[in-house]
């Protein structure tokens, strides 16, 4: 979240080598045979309960020793590691059960949630007992690493006997890529690892594979072991990361959204990857294909570009590699001979003249050749040992012009590509958004790609494989030699290289997308955060040309006033002018908001004129520019049909551009993210990554700001951490029918509502206490009753559930309600108790919440005891304890998105030719790139900060707020450097960020 503080990055000593490179984007196809297999290792997630059925034979405890030999034990050591386990049916029960007893909040729904799953494992045990025994064959061949385990394990509870240290305020911030996260030491942690209950030590996954699946994420995030550990119980909890970022802060050691992010996606490719190796494991093994070494090099992948190099030679209907086929010859015995017993070996013994490969000598070394290279090609001690030499040398990559192009693609593509027809870029210094470009010139046929690894790499791997790895056991004849060396350069030419060059370049891209996506998510969540204009009467415009320019009048609260279609450019403009100014003085709206579509400059022309000529007087009326993407996808939607019955389609859009600037986030979140335009290559990125990444921007920025649960729309309503489109339908359905929510305890009687998803959304809904009181005295004057609601008085309300002769409800019948004011804060239920203490402590009451006299006492008693002193006598962590100071102190109208920008107003226009270098101007960032920052100075072209020319320096120390340094709805004062007006290319300098 970009409120959070931010974390510096030092560089990881891993364990595993640093180029072990993971990918979604470059999987080789797989059949409908694989996904098939694939189906079979989802994790059985509801079961139907029946206890009556006696567990099977197969699934009595006396085989559980043997399941549990697998399992690591803690032992006192400095990481912790952690084995998944492969469909064991017992374990995976027990699991998530111990993960977070947390005394003050959620012990109940755990309670539920354990003996759900202890009942729904019994009967199913003997359904999988063929997999158990598939496991078993699959431990006893994988060399498991060995079992070093932090004595100090980390804890998803928040009852603890440490305290978290504070963060420093120090400039550490990175810019203009995501935050680099700080590896912390376990003596001197920043964040304090948390003990865990003494039985959930282990976290177990579904599959189990060779690598220990927290050091590999911990490796590949530069997050410290115990954090990721800590991160996969929580997800593995159905825990949200609005949540988790909220209320479990000290679990995560302070993580920023987007890194939580990153863990998540890494974590969930992981699995990907382990899912895909045990559903080759078993398509192989029904193919009777499966060796001992096969299989430990099945386990030891960690990407799919590995698993591929591995797998590919059994692939069904695959004609066999060179050595599968001299390996049916007899010829195996021979190439291990050639390396373990060189003087007793005879390679004329395997002549054979009437057999077809073995027929003279040369073929029997040729087909020798040919094995040595595949055992070459897939030891990894050989394989670690050359991606280390190239992560040490000079590899590059290279694009070119593609001979083809010039026939079969359009001149303007080849265009497009100029900057990349003669490129060649060292691949550690290569931008991200170099290899999109690359890739996409590759895809469209303009650009042929190549790695090019120099010769000292390979005379070097093969001059280490002679002397060491490959090293004959004695004394090996010249012409044996020679089979090893031609083996060698065979190996590396013909399977090595290919495979490096792939891993090098899913790695580029898979970086490359991800850097892509975080970006638009930061740029999502700036134009989502925008500050919102309240009070005011607005025109919204949609321009056009032929088919006129459509407006809309709005008033404060979002109601439609007036629609009307003027037309502006078409000659008539003088006589429309008298149309615009009756409206704005008959619905006393100064506002004009402007989209920026078709005929955009000329209608913000159009508006300047007359408001420099002084035509609407007495009204001061300003504009303002704001990005309609995505509002025509919008209004013709259903969700706009229904919000807007009757209405043409185009009129919805200028009511959409209205509301954009009244109130940002709550029009943004009705259009599908991708449309709003904020992002760089968009299209070329994976489309499940950059939906799942915006899906879940959407829903911390809204869960952040909080909704009004009584007065808030269905649409926004969805995007709550723990909700979804059924469960806010079922939550607007119960407001309709039941009236306004007295407290947060009500939503528990929403159906569909369980005690998690009740647990997740919780504190990010809001009940306003001046609303129920109203509406709760209003009702008391007319009937006395509100639907079964008994009002004792205005100030202390008792609700009693009276439904006679209905089918029970999901809570029990005549429970006690009245409105509670911490309802209307950003703390959550589970630390009501501890909230409660801390009022006690300090001499509060509830009503003075958000007052000047609450937020003196809360500064007294801090000055007094310190947050430290306070958290322990609460026991509580300090993260709880700032959350619960931050609900009591903000105002009832809180809103955090007051300290982002503001949309920029303006009463004037400046043409693109009234430019000259030199000139100072002031605007707005409309989109940030890895390459520069797009700017809107008010003459109808954007121009391009490079980023080069953004500097830490430059940027606000006020308002370090993201990872990176600038981003959309932000007002920087900018100086023109260069202008060419035939590209419509205008270069700046940033000066500083206002």
């Amino acid at each position: 979240m970009s409120s959070l503080p931010r974390r510096a990055k030092v560089q990881v000593q891993g364990v595993l080598p640093k180029d072990e490179f993971s990918s979604f984007s470059e999987l080789s196809s797989a059949s409908e045979e694989d996904d098939k297999e694939d189906s079979a290792w989802e994790p059985q997630k509801k079961v139907p309960r029946s206890r009556k059925q006696p567990p099977s034979k197969e699934s009595k405890p006396k085989r559980m020793p043997r399941v549990k030999k697998n399992t690591p034990q803690i032992s006192d050591g400095s990481e912790v590691v952690v084995k998944e386990e492969l469909n064991s049916s017992d374990t995976i029960a027990d699991t998530a059960l111990e993960d977070r007893k947390n005394k003050l909040d959620t012990v109940q729904t755990l309670k539920t949630a354990k003996t759900k799953r202890k009942c729904s494992a019994q009967p199913h045990a003997a359904q999988r007992t063929k997999k158990l025994k598939v496991d078993e064959e699959t431990s006893k061949a994988s060399n498991l690493e060995g079992e070093s385990n932090s004595s100090e394990t980390p804890s998803t509870s928040t009852m603890w006997g440490g305290t978290c240290k504070k963060e420093e305020n120090e400039d550490d911030f990175t810019f203009g890529q995501s935050p680099l996260k700080k590896m912390k030491t376990e003596t001197c942690p920043q964040g304090q690892p948390v003990k865990f209950p003494a039985n959930a030590n282990n976290i177990k996954e579904e599959v189990e594979m060779n690598w220990d699946i927290v050091q590999v994420l911990s490796e590949r995030t530069n997050i410290e072991p115990w954090v990721c550990a800590n991160t996969i119980r929580l997800f593995n909890d159905d825990n949200t990361i609005p949540f988790i970022i909220r209320y479990r802060k000290e679990l995560i050691n302070n993580l920023d959204a987007d890194s939580l992010r990153e863990v998540q996606q890494t974590l969930e490719e992981l699995r990907a990857v382990a899912k895909k190796v045990h559903s080759t494991i078993q398509k192989i093994k029904k193919e009777g294909k499966m060796s001992e070494c096969l299989l430990k090099a099945m386990l030891n992948c960690k990407t799919f570009e590995e698993l591929e190099h591995v797998s590919a030679p059994y692939k069904t209907g695959s004609k066999g590699t060179k050595a599968q086929r001299a390996r049916q010859l007899g010829l195996e015995g021979a190439a291990r001979a050639l390396l373990e017993k060189p003087g007793e070996l005879s390679l004329l013994s395997y002549i054979r003249p009437d057999v077809k490969g073995l027929s003279t000598l040369q073929d029997i070394e040729i087909g020798v050749q040919h094995i040595l290279a595949d055992m070459i090609a897939k030891d990894k001690d050989t394989l670690d040992f050359i991606r280390n030499l190239c992560q040490n040398r000079h590899v590059c990559i290279q694009s070119s012009l593609a001979k083809v192009s010039s026939k079969k693609v359009n001149e303007k593509d080849v265009d497009k590509f100029l900057l990349y027809q003669h490129f060649s870029c060292n691949i550690r210094s290569i931008h991200h958004h170099q290899i999109l470009a690359i890739n996409r010139g590759e895809n469209l046929k303009v650009l042929t790609v190549k790695v090019n690894i120099s010769d000292g790499v390979k005379d070097e791997f093969c001059r280490w494989c002679i002397q060491n790895r490959w090293r004959p056991r004695g004394f090996a004849r010249p012409e044996l030699m020679k089979i090893l060396r031609d083996s060698l350069n065979d190996s590396f030419k013909r399977l090595i290289y290919p495979l490096l060059c792939r891993e090098f370049r899913a790695k580029l891209t898979s970086d490359a997308e991800k850097e892509s996506v975080m970006m638009f998510g930061r740029n999502l969540r700036q134009l989502l955060l925008t500050s919102p204009v309240p009070g005011r009467t607005l025109m919204g415009v949609d321009p056009g040309y032929k088919h006129g320019c459509k407006l809309a009048i709005i008033s404060p609260t979002s109601q439609i006033l007036h629609t009307d279609v003027v037309y502006l450019h078409c000659g008539q403009g003088f006589r429309e002018a008298e149309k615009i100014k009756r409206l704005l003085l008959n619905f006393n709206c100064s506002t004009v908001v402007i989209g920026n579509g078709t005929a955009c400059r000329e209608t913000e022309a159009y508006f300047a004129d007359l408001i420099m000529k002084n035509y609407f007087a007495p009204l001061d009326v300003v504009y303002c520019i704001v990005s309609e993407a995505g509002a025509s996808i919008y209004s013709v939607s259903p969700e706009a049909n229904k919000e807007m019955p009757g209405l043409d389609p185009n009129l919805r859009s200028a009511v959409s551009i209205a509301r954009r600037v009244q109130d940002p986030l709550a029009e943004l979140v009705k259009i599908e993210p991708k449309h709003i335009g904020v992002g760089m290559y968009q299209h070329d990125v994976s489309q499940t990554l950059l939906k799942a990444t915006l899906d879940s921007v959407v829903e911390e920025c809204v869960s952040f700001v909080g909704v009004d649960i009584n007065i808030c729309s269905e649409v926004l309503l969805r995007h709550i951490a723990g909700l979804n489109a059924n469960r806010a339908k079922n939550i607007i359905e119960w407001r309709e029918k039941n009236g306004p929510f007295i407290n947060r305890e009500q939503l528990k009687k929403v159906k569909g509502l369980g005690p998690k998803s009740f647990q997740q959304c919780a504190g990010f809904i809001r009940i306003n206490q001046d609303y129920i009181r109203t509406f709760c005295s209003q009702q008391t004057e007319s009937s006395g009753q509100i639907r079964g609601v008994a009002v004792t008085s205005s100030a202390d309300i008792e609700v009693t559930n009276e439904k006679q002769g209905k089918k029970k409800s999901k809570t029990a019948v005549n429970v006690l309600l009245k409105p509670n004011p911490l309802d209307q804060t950003c703390i959550h239920p589970e630390s009501y108790d501890i909230a409660m203490r801390f009022l006690s402590s300090i001499g509060g009451t509830l009503y003075e919440i958000g007052k000047p006299e609450m937020q003196q006492k809360i500064n007294s008693f801090l000055e007094k005891e310190g947050m430290e002193k306070i958290a322990e006598r609460l026991q509580t962590t300090v993260h709880t304890l700032q959350v619960i100071i931050d609900g009591l102190s903000q105002p009832e109208s809180f809103d955090f998105r007051t300290d982002f920008d503001k949309p920029d107003f303006k009463r004037s226009i400046v043409c693109l030719e009234d430019l000259q270098v030199g000139t100072v101007l002031t605007g707005k960032v409309e989109n940030a790139t890895l390459f520069g920052i797009f700017v809107d100075i008010g003459v109808g072209k954007s121009g391009l900060i490079p980023i080069r020319n953004v500097t830490e320096a430059k940027l606000s120390k006020t308002k370090k707020r993201r990872s990176l340094g600038l981003g959309p709805g932000e007002r920087v004062e900018v100086q023109v450097l260069n202008i060419d007006i035939p590209r419509s290319r205008i270069t700046l300098d940033l000066i500083r960020v206002l």
